[in-house]
């Protein structure tokens, strides 16, 4: 059988893709960045949530206040992960980040998204939509320029109607780690995808 686990996007859950996530949700709207914090077997304690905002805190010299940070820790076996994603305007800030310690993945988390942020500086600040959630003095300032991003290879390929259980079988016998396809049931292009676990994913454009 073919087993499709839970997804987040835009910071909204879709509940008919969710296997398991905890009812424990803390959130932090004092003034500067909301913090939502779940868990995936695992309890968020309140050490895990301070180490949370307290270490994610240190981003809001990039955020406007209110600006909403997405954390879903998780744990399987020895992995213990964190997922951060910020919507901002225009793009999404994500990253994830295990190892054999939760307050070791919390630390990693925070210096790769600052990574992210300063490396991506001029990709992902709309000036004329910039104020909606980045600091004026992180919007002003100049970082030094990384290489561009570059596309060498483009590959087109017909598409036809699938269900995402066929897409998958699809990917299989191509070897592939992901796979686009139009959905039969919606008439939308989607992908899925190979996760840890011998499980699948299934991404879905929202507008």
């Amino acid at each position: 059988m073919l087993k499709f686990e839970g997804m987040c996007y835009n910071g909204h859950i879709d509940n008919r893709k969710v296997e398991y996530i905890s009812s424990k949700i803390n959130s932090k709207g004092d003034g500067t960045m909301k913090f939502i914090i779940s868990g995936k077997n695992i309890t968020v304690s309140q050490g895990l949530r301070t180490a949370v905002e307290d270490k994610l805190g240190k981003l809001e010299r990039y955020f406007t206040p209110d600006t909403e940070v997405i954390v879903t820790l998780s744990v399987e076996k020895e992995r213990q992960k964190i997922e951060v994603t910020i919507p901002v305007k225009g793009n999404i800030i994500r990253s994830e980040q295990v190892s054999n310690d939760m307050y070791v993945s919390i630390d990693l988390v925070e210096e790769v998204i600052e990574r992210q942020l300063r490396k991506y500086k001029n990709k992902i600040v709309d000036k004329q939509q910039a104020a909606a959630n980045f600091q004026k003095e992180y919007i002003d300032k100049d970082y030094e320029e990384e290489d561009e991003v570059k596309i060498i290879r483009t590959k087109k390929f017909g598409i036809k109607p699938m269900y995402p259980e066929d897409a998958c079988v699809q990917m299989e016998l191509l070897g592939h780690n992901f796979f686009v396809f139009y959905n039969a049931e919606t008439d939308q292009v989607n992908v899925v995808y190979k996760r840890k676990g011998n499980t699948y994913g299934l991404i879905e454009p929202e507008f």
